[in-house]
């Protein structure tokens, strides 16, 4: 693994992600809370409109990803865990992100827009 990364005690591996500095020049204008079902689901381009970065911490069950346009499945995809933290740094990673839930619990992205 490249990067750094902290061990949990059951063995599992998380990368260290620092949070978006206010000195970055970046404002947030809006915010969603976006529920991870068994469909593959999307951001709302009409709430995140021109961002540039998208902020998003995981929460109530595990889901998987693609931020390049394809659909992930339960079983395929970037996996986040609950309390893990997502950050898309540009205009299309943000209209192309996909996710959906892994088990049979939906999970809940709470999402924060910036330009």
């Amino acid at each position: 693994m490249s990067g750094d990364y902290i061990e949990y005690e059951t063995g599992k591996f998380a990368p260290v992600v620092a949070p978006i500095s206010v000195d970055s020049g970046l404002t947030c204008f809006d915010h969603e809370i976006l529920t991870v079902t068994d469909s593959v689901v999307g951001l709302t381009s009409a709430t995140y409109l021109d961002a540039i970065r998208a902020f998003m911490t995981l929460e109530v069950a595990q889901i998987r990803y693609w931020d390049d346009g394809s659909d992930p499945t339960s079983s395929e995809g970037h996996e986040v865990n609950v309390g893990d933290i997502i950050t898309l740094d540009s205009a299309a990673q943000i209209a192309n992100f996909k996710a959906i839930r892994t088990g049979s619990t939906s999970g809940k992205l709470m999402v924060s827009y910036f330009h």
